[in-house]
């Protein structure tokens, strides 16, 4: 594992435990080059997954992309990163236990609404308006609304 610093390869592990339920292992690592402190995952990998965009696009799974767009949902809202880990871990979870090569991403979408929907109602409606391409005050409203 390469330093994020000084990108030396020469790193030890100060400590590992099990993250994410189980599925991860967590490990904090130092770099004996420089001293920086970094942590890594492990997670298994069954099988690349594919996502079919809107534009009919294949783009294999990225967890730190799906990890990304929730967290500028978040932005500013009261969650800690052991949260967002366990949101976006459940997501995946649900993901591989369809049993497809190929998801559609609004599949994906739909999962990210349903599960930030039972965690912060602003999140929820950020992330709705992204997703759902909200282009007016009329539309969060109605959203708003039939919730």
């Amino acid at each position: 594992m390469k330093c994020p610093a000084c990108k030396s390869d020469m790193t030890q592990v100060k400590d590992s435990r099990p993250a994410e339920d189980g599925v991860a292992v967590r490990r904090r690592r130092e770099c004996t080059r420089c001293g920086v402190r970094f942590t890594t995952y492990e997670r298994l990998q069954l099988r690349v997954m594919m996502i079919i965009k809107k534009s009919g696009e294949r783009v294999p799974f990225n967890r730190d992309k799906l990890a990304g767009s929730i967290l500028v949902a978040m932005r500013k809202r009261p969650f800690s990163e052991d949260q967002l880990d366990h949101l976006v871990a459940d997501i995946q979870r649900q993901l591989e236990h369809l049993g497809e090569r190929e998801v559609h991403s609004s599949v994906v979408g739909e999962m990210v609404l349903s599960a930030l929907s039972s965690v912060d109602d602003v999140a929820f409606v950020r992330f709705a308006s992204v997703y759902r391409n909200f282009d007016n005050a009329r539309d969060f409203a109605k959203f708003i609304e039939g919730i």
